[in-house]
């Protein structure tokens, strides 16, 4: 459990990192977000570490946990609700996270 909210954590603040300059650009909101989003970038970077795989592994595992995230984002922040297939798409790519990060050791 502690190993899937360290990836949704990582998510969330890469989402972020990106979302304050896309306001920016996008929708004229002030240079702020642009601090805001770089914050958020220097903590993803930093959570990226705190995982005990390799750093590889954990690059691979955390794009299924990214893709789950982004489509929440889509539907609590963005206000689109994830169609049938947004939600079979993160299932697939949970399943590809599980199997990478939770295999048996060696």
């Amino acid at each position: 459990m502690k190993t899937l909210l360290l990836y949704i954590a990582t998510a969330v603040a890469e989402i972020v990192g990106c979302y304050g300059p896309w306001l920016w650009l996008k929708q004229g909101r002030s240079a702020g977000w642009l601090v805001l989003g770089a914050a958020s970038l220097a903590l993803f970077a930093w959570l990226l570490t705190l995982h005990e795989a390799a750093a590889g592994r954990v690059y691979a595992a955390y794009g299924g946990v990214y893709i789950g995230v982004a489509i929440a984002w889509l539907w609590a922040v963005d206000g689109i609700r994830p169609t049938p297939w947004d939600v079979a798409g993160v299932a697939v790519a949970l399943a590809g996270m599980g199997l990478i990060a939770f295999q048996p050791a060696r």
